[in-house]
């Protein structure tokens, strides 16, 4: 039995103020879904990260923490009930053991690491280099048009850290990125200017779910759609549409710009970093110490 129980009404209420935070966002997300409209931005959290907007509006009181009288929570998964009181099942923890390692890792590597200033968001740039027909967001045209996308590309060096933004570089862009990464050089890469890694914070918290609070979850999502935001802006995209100004990385004030959205950011999330790598050393403190990551 957990050493903290919560009454019901003081659980619902704290479920119930952390369910109406989230449906500011969940709620218009599923009517867009519901009418099949697209917004690349505020969409994006939702569909690229595969969270759905339930488990968002979803409280989890964490480990250690009953529940009592909690039915809803009952019959979720990784619960368990004993003397009308419910609580997350510890023994679940184990199985999470090599995935709470290697995060342990990428947060304190990226935390470490020396933030980078120069790379100027020419990711999304690169991913429609010499290929816009594919592009992913076909429902917003080209801030400068194919050809003129395709000329800011060839005259900057390429020089993105983050993994997960390089796969999705076109085949002709790739070759010109100042390094070629795997997913193996994710913890070796990782750095806190970048703003996708500001962004992959959300994914960090809502996979320690429901082993931890679940308002760092909100936290975080709140905080890359900030991200996702600046991003978009800084892309090739013409995003007027959706009520943002570009922001013009082709130019020594779009530069300038995006590094101060960049520096923004990242102190943003260094807070929201240090959280969850203590969550993280939480959750790893009473297990087994057979931490073969290392």
């Amino acid at each position: 039995m957990p050493e903290v129980v919560l009454d019901r009404a003081v659980w619902r209420a704290r479920a119930e103020a952390h369910r109406e935070r989230a449906e500011a966002w969940t709620r218009p997300h599923l009517a867009r879904r519901e009418a099949r409209e697209k917004h690349p931005v505020e969409d994006f959290l939702f569909v690229y990260y595969n969270y759905s907007p339930g488990a968002l509006a979803r409280w989890h009181p964490g480990l250690g923490v009953g529940l009592a009288d909690a039915p809803e929570y009952e019959r979720l998964g990784a619960y368990t009930t004993s003397g009308g009181v419910s609580f997350v099942d510890p023994t679940r923890l184990e199985r999470r053991l090599p995935g709470l390692r290697w995060t342990r890792r990428l947060l304190e590597n990226t935390a470490e690491r020396e933030p980078r200033w120069n790379c100027f968001g020419l990711h999304e740039w690169a991913m429609v280099y010499e290929g816009a027909r594919d592009r992913r967001h076909e429902d917003l045209p080209l801030r400068l048009g194919a050809d003129g996308t395709d000329e800011v590309v060839r005259a900057h060096p390429l020089r993105c850290t983050h993994v997960d933004a390089f796969r999705f570089f076109t085949p002709a862009a790739a070759p010109r990125n100042a390094a070629t990464l795997t997913r193996e050089d994710q913890l070796a890469f990782e750095q806190p200017g970048c703003v996708h890694v500001t962004m992959d914070l959300y994914r960090i918290a809502f996979r320690l779910q429901p082993f931890v609070e679940a308002t760092v979850v909100l936290d975080a999502f709140e905080l890359a759609l900030e991200a996702r935001r600046v991003d978009m802006r800084a892309s090739p995209y013409d995003v007027t549409s959706l009520g943002l100004a570009p922001i013009t990385v082709e130019t020594a004030d779009g530069k300038a710009l995006y590094v101060s959205e960049q520096r923004r950011l990242s102190a943003l999330a260094a807070p929201l970093r240090e959280r969850l790598l203590l969550e993280v050393k939480n959750l790893l403190s009473p297990m087994p110490q057979n931490d073969t990551t290392r």
